[in-house]
């Protein structure tokens, strides 16, 4: 911070030295001080205020952009948890792809406990799946992609999920596609 000193204080606070409210406070000892020692005293108290100032607003400053810093790094390294998480989805995936002369079945086997993984890796992080099947259909967690008539479903309802949907801690992320039963 580039603070300028007034060049007038030495002035003022001579003017205030005279003033009557002053004068209690230099009776007792200021009969033996000449005005220049009082003017003096007054300019270094002054000073020390100063550089208090000074001190306090370089504080203020340092504070603040310690707090940028602090906001800038907790939104550049936020995901720094889930990122680690992610990576044991990752490894189980290219140990699954490194097995050679796999079967089928355990390669199904192996791709399901991979979504499982991925699944529980979510939902500890709050992301949680939207499948609304046979639930009334709702525009704020679903989006329809057509409306089908149906015998087996309430008319207004989610007949078939084509891609679910996830909420991040109840805020939707992606909307459900879904079709909807019509009358």
């Amino acid at each position: 911070m580039n603070a300028e000193r007034p060049e007038e204080a030495a002035p003022e606070l001579q003017e205030d030295a005279q003033t009557p409210d002053a004068e209690p406070e230099q009776e007792a000892g200021a009969e033996s001080q000449d005005p220049e020692t009082v003017l003096a005293e007054l300019q270094a108290k002054a000073d020390e205020n100063w550089e208090r100032y000074l001190r306090a607003s370089a504080e203020i400053e340092n504070v603040r952009k310690r707090a940028g810093r602090d906001v800038e790094n907790a939104h550049k390294f936020a995901l720094e948890r889930f990122g680690k998480e992610l990576l044991a989805v990752k490894d189980t995936l290219e140990m699954g792809l490194a097995v050679e002369g796999a079967s089928v079945e355990s390669l199904l086997e192996g791709s399901n406990a991979t979504l499982k993984l991925l699944g529980s890796t979510m939902e500890r992080f709050g992301i949680v799946e939207v499948d609304p099947a046979g639930e009334p259909f709702d525009p704020e967690f679903h989006e329809a992609i057509s409306m089908q008539p149906s015998d087996d479903v309430e008319p207004g309802s989610v007949m078939t999920v084509v891609q679910k949907g996830y909420t991040l801690n109840g805020r939707l992320l992606r909307p459900a596609m879904v079709i909807v039963a019509a009358e």
